[in-house]
């Protein structure tokens, strides 16, 4: 217990010597909000920060044009090592920037791995050496980067991953919703809409049609499904019969097995509309996936002790978080945790107001607060082989749990 308490003093001190480069990195990040897939100044401020020290192995294009690795291995690869990992997300939001906050979450993943290494770099008494991954992981706003670093290979290594969240209060575990994006093109014939509409085919009335079939179907959903959606095209001059129109829905459900319910109720909706005004449709899933996250006790108990130690008060947890990430399906191939941070505002994410506060000099306390929690409780997995092992106990549990959730998935994502 004494060592490990040494160890938690030394990432802490760390991360507060750091505390100026860790806000500069951020701060530049939310400065230069980019897009999902196209964080290319992002990607490059994060591969500096780490390359600045001959002691990280950092592969700059990893696996994904904007993603990155690096490698801080405690015997240099000379025997299996436990592999911690913290990820870092950079991406921002169209029109509103850094709005959900992924600068500070980036932050978080860099100042984690960082204190973690200071915990570990005198220590050779661990019972397993320990190699810790930084992994850069873009697109999670819109593409499911993780989702593709996982196809890619890039988790199979990782023994726990590490990040966190910001929001509206601390919260050690929030599910989570399953999510998918879908495309719905409706193809009709133009006309002459005032000399002769009986000519045409009208695509925007299949669009509406289809908008007032989901919104009456809602009714029928469960509380805590979701559908949402809008007309992205719906025509282009009054006096011409559409004849293509386009809609983009989300749909969001706890769990995965829902997810593929509401996808079928939502799709005969679309398709209902095609057949009343004649038109072709085409429905487009044009990106990953998301599940919900898995729960695991043992990190998320671990991570509130040791928020609780640092001065973190977690309030009760809301009964319902309707939010979705990538993050979800690297739970169900590496145990790890997805907390949730305040950052000093009222503001709710996906707002301008929260875009500021994410740059705010005031949201650095609370970064960095999580942080130091985060690789404290990364310290007391590696420093125990029963806590390892029930981590491992508590991840092959929840995914036994859900195992009957992921029939109809992709399989590959589900292999330990």
């Amino acid at each position: 217990m004494a060592q490990q308490q040494q160890m938690k003093h030394a990432l802490q001190q760390c991360i507060d010597a750091q505390k100026d480069e860790l806000h500069s990195l951020s701060r530049d990040i939310w400065s230069n909000p980019e897009l999902a897939g196209n964080e290319t100044q992002a990607h490059d401020r994060l591969v500096r920060f780490f390359s600045r020290e001959k002691t990280w192995t950092v592969d700059s294009h990893y696996k994904l044009p904007t993603a990155f690795r690096a490698v801080w291995d405690q015997v240099g690869g000379r025997e299996r090592a436990l592999n911690v990992g913290f990820l870092c997300e950079y991406d921002a939001l169209p029109g509103i920037g850094h709005a959900c906050g992924h600068n500070l979450i980036a932050e978080v993943g860099a100042a984690a791995a960082l204190g973690l290494k200071a915990a570990l770099q005198n220590q050779s008494e661990l019972l397993q050496p320990v190699k810790i991954t930084v992994l850069g992981t873009p697109a999670e706003e819109s593409i499911g980067g993780k989702i593709d670093l996982i196809k890619a290979g890039a988790f199979a290594d990782m023994d726990l991953v590490f990040m966190a969240h910001p929001a509206q209060q601390d919260a050690p575990f929030l599910p989570g919703v399953a999510l998918d994006e879908v495309i719905v093109k409706y193809y009709g014939k133009a006309s002459h809409a005032s000399a002769y509409p009986w000519e045409g085919v009208n695509a925007l009335d299949a669009a509406v049609l289809a908008y007032n079939n989901l919104s009456a179907l809602r009714q029928q959903l469960k509380p805590e499904w979701r559908l949402h959606g809008i007309i992205k095209h719906g025509g282009e001059k009054p006096n011409i019969i559409p004849a293509y129109t386009e809609l983009e829905y989300y749909l969001r459900t706890p769990l995965v097995k829902d997810l593929f319910d509401l996808k079928a109720k939502a799709e005969a909706c679309f398709r209902a509309a095609a057949v009343a005004t004649g038109c072709q449709v085409e429905i487009i899933y044009p990106y990953n996936s998301y599940y919900n996250i898995l729960p695991i006790a043992t990190l998320a108990n671990l991570y509130k002790n040791n928020g609780e130690a640092l001065g973190i008060q977690f309030p009760e947890q809301p009964n319902n978080f309707s939010g979705s990430t990538d993050f979800g399906n690297v739970s169900y191939v590496v145990p790890g945790i997805h907390p949730f941070f305040y950052i000093c505002t009222d503001a709710l994410n996906h707002t301008e107001e929260y875009a500021v506060a994410a740059g705010a000099e005031k949201a650095q306390l609370y970064t960095l607060r999580t942080a130091k929690a985060l690789a404290m409780t990364a310290v007391d997995v590696v420093c125990s082989p029963d806590l390892l092992r029930k981590v491992r106990e508590d991840f092959s549990q929840a995914k036994l749990k859900q195992g009957k959730h992921l029939e109809g998935t992709d399989t590959s994502l589900t292999a330990p």
